[in-house]
C-alpha cells in the first residue's frame, strides 16, 4: 500500500519547524505505525538525510513513551491504543497522514515528534507518592479494602503518563493525568494520610508547569489509550477543594 506522510520536522527547541512530505510506496498493512517510521528512517539514513526523531521503548502500549498526533488525534483514530499499537491496516491505500508532536506549552518540542514531558515528572514529584515508611510487605489481608475502591484504584493506576490527555485538550490541561494519580492513592489506606496535601501540591505543580484548566470538554477521556475516565477529574476537584477548606 502507498501512504503519503506529512511529518513535522523541527531540528531543535529554539528552531523553527514545518511539515515535510514523504511518500511510502512499500507500506505493509500489518506494519505498526512505528515500524513504518523505522522503514522511513532507514531510507533517509541511506540517503544521507536526518532521520525523523520519535520516542519509543516497549512498543507494547505499556511504557507511554510513544505518542504524537496522527491526523489531529492523539495516538491516531482508534480508541484504547497507543501509537505503537496502531497498525496500517486501519488506513486506506493512498491516504494522506499528518504527523505532528503534542501541542502544549508545558510540552516544548525537543526535536521533530519528540517533546519534553518532564512537567509530568514534576507533578508526580510534588505529591504522587506515599512517603510513609511502611517497612516490609504487610500481610495481604491485614488492611481490608472494599472491592469497589480497589477496582477504581487499579483502573486509575492504568494511566501510563503518555500525555495524550494534554495533547487532545484545547486548554492543554493535565487534570486527567493528575486525577488518575490522586485517585489511585486516595482510595487506598496507604495513601489516605497524605491525600489532602497531595491533591493541593499536585494541582499547584500543574499550574506552575503551565498546564491549563479543565472545562469539561472530555476530549482527554476519548483519546486516552488506557480509557482513564473523566470521573478521576471530579475526584481531583473534590480532593483539592477539601484540601483548601481544611488547610
Amino acid at each position: 500500500m502507498t501512504l503519503h506522510l506529512e511529518i513535522w520536522r523541527q531540528p531543535g527547541p529554539e528552531a523553527g519547524g514545518g511539515f515535510v512530505s514523504y511518500e511510502m510506496d512499500d507500506a505493509v498493512p500489518d506494519m505498526s505505525f512505528l515500524e513504518l517510521l523505522d522503514v522511513l528512517n532507514e531510507r533517509l539514513e541511506r540517503a544521507g538525510e536526518e532521520p525523523v526523531a520519535f520516542e519509543h521503548d516497549c512498543r507494547e502500549g505499556i511504557c507511554g513513551s510513544c505518542g504524537f498526533l496522527i491526523n489531529g488525534r492523539a495516538h491516531g483514530p482508534l480508541r484504547g491504543v497507543t501509537a505503537c499499537q496502531l497498525h496500517l491496516r486501519h488506513f486506506e491505500d493512498g491516504e494522506r497522514i499528518v504527523l505532528e508532536p503534542w501541542r502544549a506549552r508545558a510540552f516544548p518540542v525537543v526535536k521533530d515528534l519528540v517533546v519534553d514531558r518532564s512537567a509530568f515528572d514534576r507533578v508526580i514529584q510534588a505529591g504522587g507518592f506515599v512517603s510513609v515508611n511502611t517497612g516490609s510487605a504487610p500481610e495481604a489481608n491485614a488492611l481490608p479494602v472494599p472491592r469497589a475502591d480497589s477496582d477504581r484504584a487499579m483502573d486509575a493506576a492504568a494511566c501510563i503518563g503518555c500525555g495524550a490527555c494534554v495533547a487532545s485538550c484545547k486548554n492543554a490541561a493535565a487534570m486527567l493525568f493528575a486525577g488518575a494519580k490522586v485517585t489511585q492513592l486516595a482510595l487506598l489506606p496507604q495513601g489516605a494520610p497524605e491525600r489532602r496535601r497531595r491533591a493541593a501540591a499536585m494541582v499547584e505543580a500543574m499550574d506552575a508547569a503551565g498546564f491549563g484548566n479543565c472545562t469539561n470538554e472530555r476530549e482527554c477521556e476519548g483519546d486516552c489509550p488506557k480509557d482513564i475516565t473523566f470521573a478521576n477529574i471530579a475526584r481531583l476537584n473534590r480532593e483539592y477543594l477539601a484540601a483548601k477548606l481544611t488547610r
